[in-house]
């Protein structure tokens, strides 16, 4: 079922697959420059045993940009949980890949007794807050021109090619997939506005206070997210788990999604086990 719910001033688009009401609850959280789609091989997978949210964060995928709306990791995890509440989620397990994975952080910082576990894939960690000139530049009109331009420059195939280890898996069903979010010039308007927003990753102090237990998956070749970003938050998130993938790069959900999901099962069994005890 694909829904949008207009929560805090701009419009949350989702995707949710019911497989009962007793069935545990993922909410799938995408990374920067990405959206849902890019779960499109692991969810099929997950479904069959969970009931599963795949959420384009705002502004990209289908989700709204509005030009009004604070684009801040906070105000981002502050109106996600809005919008489950809205739809009455009261309990899940948060899964979020690079950039989404800092934002289950944010959520969990908001409200820890929403998530009993989190499963964070390549996620995005110690990322300052955008440097003061850039900030400021961002507010010249043509701004958002340049932002275009850039990500014009870079194109999808560089940026793909980037994220994966095993070029083979690049296709035009990935190009188009991953392409079609920025055929819109609305989203260029909104990226700026989040350029200003964000205020950085979560700090060593806030990491070390979360008592959520966290999976970390990690692709070895991750040249986006380093491993040593992984290993940095294993270190600080005293209750987590981390696996590292072999032959992966940063897009495990699309490059592994039969061992990302092998392990999410594994992790979460574990999880209700030790709660039974």
């Amino acid at each position: 079922m694909k829904k949008v719910r207009h929560i805090r001033g701009n419009d949350i688009y989702y995707e949710q697959q019911v497989l009962s009401k007793e069935a545990p609850t993922l909410v799938l959280l995408h990374g920067f420059l990405s959206s849902s789609f890019c779960y499109r091989t692991l969810l099929p997978r997950l479904s069959r045993d969970y009931n599963v949210i795949s959420i384009d964060i705002p502004p990209f995928g289908h989700s709204g940009k509005s030009r009004r709306f604070s684009y801040s990791y906070q105000n981002l995890a502050l109106t996600l949980l809005d919008f489950l509440d809205a739809i009455g989620i009261s309990k899940c397990t948060l899964v979020g890949h690079s950039m989404g994975g800092q934002i289950c952080l944010y959520i969990i910082k908001n409200r820890p007794g929403l998530a009993k576990n989190a499963v964070l894939l390549a996620s995005s960690g110690y990322l300052p807050k955008s440097k003061r000139l850039l900030r400021y530049t961002s507010y010249i009109p043509y701004f958002p021109k340049v932002v275009k331009r850039w990500l014009e420059k870079t194109g999808v195939e560089v940026n793909l090619r980037n994220v994966v280890y095993n070029k083979e898996l690049i296709d035009d069903e990935m190009r188009e997939g991953y392409l079609e979010p920025f055929l819109n010039d609305n989203i260029f308007k909104a990226l700026t506005r989040m350029l200003r927003d964000r205020e950085g990753d979560l700090p060593e102090k806030d990491l070390q206070a979360i008592e959520t237990s966290c999976l970390l998956l990690w692709g070895k070749h991750d040249r986006v997210v380093p491993l040593s970003i992984g290993r940095r938050l294993h270190a600080d998130l005293k209750n987590s788990e981390l696996i590292v993938i072999e032959d992966a790069g940063h897009l495990i959900p699309e490059e592994k999604p039969d061992e990302v999901c092998k392990y999410i099962k594994e992790f979460l069994v574990k999880e209700k086990l030790m709660q039974k005890a």
